[in-house]
């Protein structure tokens, strides 16, 4: 019985741990974002709400991928004998791109990467 109660103690702690990394992502703006929308206007108010309700699972997704991203690439560096090249092909797609949703990505104004661009691309 004690394990069974453990195990669901640990599942809604990590869950509570989560949804507080997510508020803390959704409720850390940029302020030159704030300053671009009018905040008097009812689409203006509606787009920077909308942002932050879908920052939350948005970011805590991005926060987990992020991570066992860090993790696999550790791996890969660990396995490969340090070979760095491998574990970054899988660190900066994983640990670059966006974490927060931004009004300007809902708009279709700007575009929200979810897994960042390997640095060594050569763009046309």
């Amino acid at each position: 019985m004690t394990t069974s109660l453990h195990g669901w103690m640990c599942t809604k702690r990590n869950l509570f741990i989560g949804a507080a990394f997510g508020l803390l992502i959704a409720l850390t703006g940029n302020p030159a974002i704030a300053e671009e929308i009018s905040e008097t206007s009812p689409q203006g108010a509606g787009l920077q709400a909308a942002s932050w309700v879908a920052t939350v699972p948005y970011g805590a997704v991005k926060i987990v991928y992020a991570f066992v991203g860090g993790v696999v690439g550790g791996l890969a560096w660990t396995l490969t004998g340090g070979n760095t090249a491998i574990a970054k092909a899988v660190w900066i797609p994983s640990m670059t791109g966006h974490y927060t949703v931004q009004p300007q990505n809902l708009t279709g104004d700007k575009p929200l990467h979810f897994m960042g661009e390997s640095s060594d691309k050569s763009n046309p």
